[in-house]
């Protein structure tokens, strides 16, 4: 065995390499503080130097040292679940970049470039998407705000109670442990449409002074802006409480891509993206 899972009690192993990687880590240092639930796995529990960690909601990130043949391995019997421990697409994220060449040799054939596929679906093996980190500029946001007309709708602090109502692909379930943690150290806004939630834009992460959002609307209300202006308090709260505001998708979500954009977030990093087998 060359792959370890680190116990709670070692996690501050994790936390010096996980500085030195420039890229958006929120979420796994969510998993690292004990916001939510997740695995960190490493390649030596005493002296750890490949990192692999996982978020609950499916999100992982792939770091450290590419050269540890018995690791690397074990790993890619992992990716490809060859064991059938995995029921569900997880999406891993890698650093360095070393480490997209070093999946291309370990997975072979059986790694395939979404660019390279009309719709990625291939199941039992893994596919490479695109994850974009953007950075927030408050004057693009401003006048994107300023030329929109405002909907007709009230936007509400999200409760406890909407919390646990909340449906969707993207929801606060899927980032905090219950809705009283939610709005105690996370919290979002709600737009209410003929008296039902609508839209919902949430705190995904809260690290330091960096808030990532989160969004989710209804099926039968997409398509109507709701999206922008629900995001639209959540940044004006962020704002309001020198919070900066952050927002990563893949690039494949064309409504998530386009609505950073529109709300004032400009692309920054272009990374790859592996949906793991299953």
């Amino acid at each position: 065995m060359s792959m370890y899972t680190l116990p709670v009690s070692e996690y501050e192993k994790v936390q010096k390499p996980l500085g030195e990687v420039p890229i958006n880590t929120l979420f796994v240092q969510a998993v690292i503080r004990g916001d939510v639930p997740g695995t960190v796995n490493v390649d030596d529990v005493q002296t750890p130097r490949v990192f692999y960690i996982v978020h609950q909601y499916g999100m992982s990130l792939l770091f450290g040292d590419t050269d540890n043949r018995a690791f690397n391995e074990e790993f890619a019997h992992y990716l490809l679940n060859e064991a059938k421990t995995r029921n569900h697409h997880e999406w891993m994220q890698v650093y360095p970049s070393a480490w997209a060449s070093r999946l291309e040799s370990m997975l072979g054939d059986n790694l395939v470039k979404k660019s390279e596929r009309a719709d990625g679906d291939d199941p039992g093996k893994v596919v490479e998407f695109t994850r974009v980190n953007f950075e927030f500029d408050p004057g693009r946001y401003r006048e994107a705000v300023e030329k929109r007309a405002r909907p007709g709708c009230e936007i509400v602090p999200t409760t406890p109670e909407m919390y646990e109502a909340i449906q969707g692909s993207v929801i606060p379930k899927d980032f905090w442990r219950d809705g009283d943690q939610f709005v105690e150290a996370g919290g979002g806004y709600t737009l209410i449409c003929d008296g039902e939630p609508a839209a919902t834009a949430f705190t995904a992460y809260r690290i330091g002074d960096t808030l990532e959002i989160g969004i989710e609307t209804m099926e039968k209300h997409r398509g109507r802006g709701f999206a922008f202006w629900v995001c639209a308090a959540l940044i004006e709260y962020c704002l309001t409480h020198d919070l900066t505001p952050d927002w990563t998708c893949r690039m494949e979500n064309t409504g998530s891509y386009i609505l950073a954009q529109r709300l004032g977030f400009v692309p920054v990093r272009y990374l790859p993206y592996y949906r793991l087998a299953v």
